[in-house]
């Protein structure tokens, strides 16, 4: 049997290459080697915008066609809405009562969505009932289709430790070795900066969508920014001080091409302008498929609705299995 996986993402607007890079091209190499289960979390959506639902129903259709696009497999992975696997929610009603205040309060996956809230609404932002139940409901995520590996990133780890104690209480309370005590399964991605040399977010306004078209994505490039003491065509430049768009040639180009913008760059033989229009052009030819994939499934939308509400009921199959057993190991009526 092979070892199963489970990841998600919140709907919270278009995706850009920071997704792709950071998740999605990862997800496409580990559903050929694991039981995928992959889902668009809109219950976490409403933990920092259960005020603004107006667009929630698009975005989860957004996030589904950037996965599509970018080759999660329906046929191989099981793509499905989090709100349509009701099972979940009475799995995180079991969790929520083992599961002791002070681990949920020391949560670093709580502490991030805290900033996330401040940010968009300030100091005196007050944390609701949901928000703080955040980490148990993640790992009803997880638990509920009884992973055994999570995919994370390297500064993610500590994320899933609150799933692997939950797990590992439950089996303790309830006396039998059910739940895995998922592990995490490293992925060593480049991580891609904002086009300003910050974080790539979409609330940043310093992001490449994957859905963004060519002319769009060309002019984003050409803002990005470079190596600030260089301000002639002719002066000598120092790649590795060039904040991102040297960066990116690092992620999206060949050894070759690598090389040659470094050794151009510093003899003062390509100037910053020529350097990003390469690059510009570099990336689109990279997304050129995908954006050819989502352009079919923007105008086949009832075709993505098909896929999600058929994933959707595989994993509520598979989650019916394990609230079966835990409502048997709790003694529920």
């Amino acid at each position: 049997m092979k070892e199963r996986i489970v990841s998600g993402m919140r709907p919270t607007g278009k995706l850009h290459l920071g997704h792709y890079l950071g998740v999605i091209q990862n997800w496409v190499e580990l559903q050929h080697k694991y039981d995928s289960f992959f889902f668009v979390a809109d219950w976490h959506a409403l933990t920092t915008k259960y005020d603004k639902t107006e667009n929630l129903r698009n975005d989860v259709i957004d996030v589904a066609i950037d996965w599509l696009a970018s080759g999660i497999d329906p046929e191989v992975s099981t793509v499905y809405v989090q709100s349509m696997v009701p099972e979940i929610a009475e799995l995180n009603v079991y969790l929520g009562m083992i599961t002791p205040q002070n681990w949920v309060e020391r949560d670093p996956c709580l502490k991030d969505m805290v900033k996330i809230l401040r940010t968009k609404e300030g100091q005196d932002s007050q944390m609701s009932y949901g928000l703080l139940g955040y980490p148990v409901l993640m790992s009803a995520d997880i638990m509920m289709m009884n992973a055994t590996h999570v995919p994370v990133g390297i500064d993610q780890v500590a994320h899933i430790e609150i799933t692997r104690d939950i797990a590992r209480r439950f089996n303790h309370i309830y006396k039998e070795e059910f739940f895995n005590e998922p592990k995490p399964l490293l992925n060593h991605c480049s991580l891609i900066c904002g086009l300003d040399g910050n974080k790539m977010g979409k609330s940043f306004q310093n992001d490449i969508k994957i859905s963004d078209t060519e002319e769009v994505t060309a002019k984003k490039i050409m803002t990005a920014i470079t190596d600030r003491s260089r301000l002639r065509k002719t002066d000598l430049g120092h790649p590795d001080e060039c904040e991102v768009a040297f960066k990116y040639w690092q992620i999206f180009g060949t050894k070759e091409q690598i090389e040659q913008i470094r050794c151009e760059c510093e003899k003062g033989e390509r100037g910053c302008a020529d350097c990003k229009r390469q690059l510009g052009a570099l990336i689109n030819e990279k997304f050129a498929p995908i954006r050819e994939k989502r352009r079919y499934y923007e105008t086949h939308v009832d075709e993505v609705k098909d896929i999600l509400n058929e994933g959707s009921k595989r994993a509520r199959v598979e989650a019916q299995k394990v609230l079966s057993e835990v409502r048997r190991l709790v003694r529920m009526y």
